[in-house]
């Protein structure tokens, strides 16, 4: 179980683990482009080289990719639709060039559509990122559940894998977004029975990675908003049963609090882990 947070790659992405460190993570999470879409870096071989030599420098012993916030996999307009197949299949690729392990990505929201048409529309066009091998794994982030956002139950998280078995597909779970979509996180006895559930419908060898935030939203209000650890609704004591929990202790967990104080939310998780 290790810690670490979403940093920025102002000025390059090779710069991501000297940042990482400077707030005490020992993984991190970057966008490899802009996250509203836009013109990306080329990757090169030059730049992977200095990248994986900081990644040792700086002692991170792995990092994540996040995809743009634009993708919507959901969406019957074309134009978007097809961008959105791109864009995540660039970043696999980015991800792969870099030595990413995962690339996680959110699904987007169906809108009018009917639930099953729609789910049945993401799995589709999912199929049409894979038309080669990536080494980077990619991961499907559970959402909060907003309108028609799809992906907010374990049952849309169990539908994509059984549906998705051939291809290298895994489950990144956001404790904030389990949290409003109605999965409580807030003491130990809650914890169990939240795993128990996800572990009966999806199944822990799905389970690749955590987003660890609080949430300023109160339990199954279906919003994100992501709080510093301890200051929203989950709480301290949530938190404190995550880390406990053992069937948890093999997965890490990145943050994707503001800046402001995730060095600090960084340091409580390690102190609850050593607890």
């Amino acid at each position: 179980m290790l810690f670490g947070a979403h940093v920025s790659i102002a000025g390059g992405i090779e710069k991501a683990p000297e940042r990482a460190v400077a707030i005490g993570c020992e993984v991190f999470q970057i966008f490899s482009r802009p996250p509203q879409g836009g013109n990306a870096v080329q990757i090169t071989e030059e730049l992977a080289e200095k990248l994986q030599a900081n990644l040792k420098k700086y002692n991170q012993k792995e990092f994540y990719v996040h995809t743009p916030y634009i993708i919507n996999l959901a969406s019957t307009d074309e134009r978007i639709k097809g961008n959105s197949i791109r864009l995540i299949r660039e970043d696999l690729e980015r991800g792969s060039a870099l030595g990413a392990k995962y690339v996680m990505t959110h699904l987007g929201s169906a809108k009018e559509l009917d639930r099953k048409v729609a789910n049945e529309m993401v799995t589709e066009n999912f199929k049409k990122v894979f038309g080669k091998e990536y080494k980077t794994k990619l991961l499907i982030e559970i959402s909060a559940g907003a309108g028609n956002i799809i992906g907010s139950t374990f049952e849309d998280l169990a539908y994509f894998t059984d549906n998705l078995k051939d291809y290298n597909v895994g489950i990144c779970l956001d404790t904030a977004h389990m949290f409003a979509s109605g999965y409580d996180l807030r003491d130990k006895e809650a914890v169990k029975a939240t795993f128990d559930k996800f572990e009966k419908i999806v199944g822990f060898k799905y389970l690749k990675l955590f987003h660890l935030n609080d949430s300023k939203i109160g339990f199954g209000e279906r919003k994100d908003r992501h709080e510093h650890i301890g200051d929203g609704k989950i709480g301290l004591i949530g938190f404190k049963a995550l880390a406990a929990e053992k069937r948890l202790q093999p997965f890490n967990f990145v943050l994707e609090t503001e800046h402001d104080k995730v060095a600090e939310d960084i340091r409580i998780m390690k102190k609850i882990r050593e607890e």
